[in-house]
């Protein structure tokens, strides 16, 4: 089975972004370069996780290889909306991190969803599925790293009950047996 690699190294701008109003919103990663635009669909969670982790493997790389990842200023974070259009060429199931140690890099891999396949190791299950792969340096990581996390935070509060969103009509908390206070 053929499937396709997008692959930007390194992209002219990679973000993370959504469409839709608060509480109704989807995500997606956009890649642009060359003339070329990729949009793949991600859960908030993901975006979140993404972040942190990218975070972490900065901290790692700098602390395990001695790589310059210091925070150079601050990066030039592009708040600017998702290009149109944005149509998705898949979603995304797995994400993969590292550090290129010989070039200072941090390369993201996402990994489309694809059928339950338990009875294969991760490799093999992952092998065939279409990917978006983007090398980014340490700045471009930090700038892309603040970004989605104001892309994150900017729905709705969770309710500090049961983290749902909070909606200005108010919602019918679960934890409350769907009466409200």
């Amino acid at each position: 089975m053929a499937h396709q690699v997008y692959a930007f190294e390194p992209p002219e701008r990679f973000v993370a972004g959504t469409v839709g109003p608060p509480d109704d919103r989807d995500f997606f990663l956009q890649a642009k370069g060359g003339g070329r635009l990729v949009t793949v669909a991600v859960e908030k969670v993901q975006v979140a996780l993404l972040a942190e982790k990218l975070e972490e493997l900065l901290g790692e790389a700098s602390r395990r290889f001695g790589a310059d990842v210091a925070d150079a200023g601050t990066p030039s974070q592009d708040n600017g909306p998702l290009e149109n259009p944005v149509e998705e060429e898949f979603r995304v199931g797995t994400l993969g991190l590292a550090f290129d140690i010989e070039t200072d890099t941090v390369i993201i891999e996402a990994i489309a969803v694809g059928e339950d396949e338990a009875d294969l190791d991760l490799d093999e299950a992952t092998l065939n599925r279409d990917r978006l792969r983007v090398r980014l340096t340490p700045q471009a990581t930090r700038a892309f790293i603040a970004r989605a996390r104001l892309v994150v935070s900017s729905g709705y509060p969770p309710c500090p009950l049961c983290g749902q969103s909070l909606d200005p009509q108010g919602h019918l908390c679960p934890r409350h047996n769907g009466y409200h206070r």
